[in-house]
């Protein structure tokens, strides 16, 4: 499970709630479930996953929970650094999302989450989020319609909160200076 301080308060509940059906629903711990999973004879992620909904009929949010218990992988929320390196190994790209942390921080409130394929910058929802991108770059989503700037483009197909209606490449580290803070703070007053 995340660490509590890296979630908005609404997600910290969300994972508790999951914790607490689980052991509700089922009459057993988290612990108790993590043996079970580790008996599983199938070694992918995946497989374990259809494993435990087949054969002790838990859903999926359920049986990820038991998973990442019983198989704690290195880059996941519970290791959030991790993450960051896995996503962000390119140098250029990680200079960038410095700079874009850096600023985006300076606003009260603000909760970073590192998440498998982006960074994500919440109040109390979502209202940013940065994934490296090529050529070198980073690709910014924030929660604004596109309207709002020339310098915004509709999103695309990202994996991200479906809240963040419009992103920015950037390139260069003096973009970020020129462009975002108006950008980012008109989000960051809507979340």
């Amino acid at each position: 499970m995340p660490d509590p301080a890296d979630l908005t308060e609404r997600q910290a509940k969300w994972f508790q709630s999951v914790r607490d059906g689980l052991e509700r629903q089922t009459g057993r711990s988290l612990a108790q479930w993590a043996d079970i999973a580790r008996a599983c004879p199938e070694q992918a992620h995946r497989k374990r996953l259809a494993w435990m909904k087949t054969h002790h009929d838990l859903g999926q949010n359920h049986a990820s929970l038991v998973l990442n218990a019983a198989f704690p992988p290195e880059a996941s929320w519970s290791n959030p650094a991790a993450l960051t390196r896995a996503l962000w190994s390119d140098p250029q790209s990680a200079q960038l999302l410095a700079a874009v942390t850096a600023m985006i921080t300076t606003l009260p409130d603000v909760i970073v989450g590192q998440r498998k394929s982006f960074t994500a910058f919440s109040r109390k929802v979502q209202f940013a989020a940065a994934r490296p991108s090529k050529p070198e770059g980073l690709q910014l989503g924030l929660a604004l319609e596109p309207a709002c700037d020339p310098h915004l483009a509709a999103t695309g197909r990202e994996s991200w909160s479906e809240r963040l209606k419009s992103t920015l490449h950037i390139t260069r580290a003096d973009q970020i200076d020129a462009i975002l803070p108006g950008l980012v703070r008109q989000a960051w007053e809507r979340s």
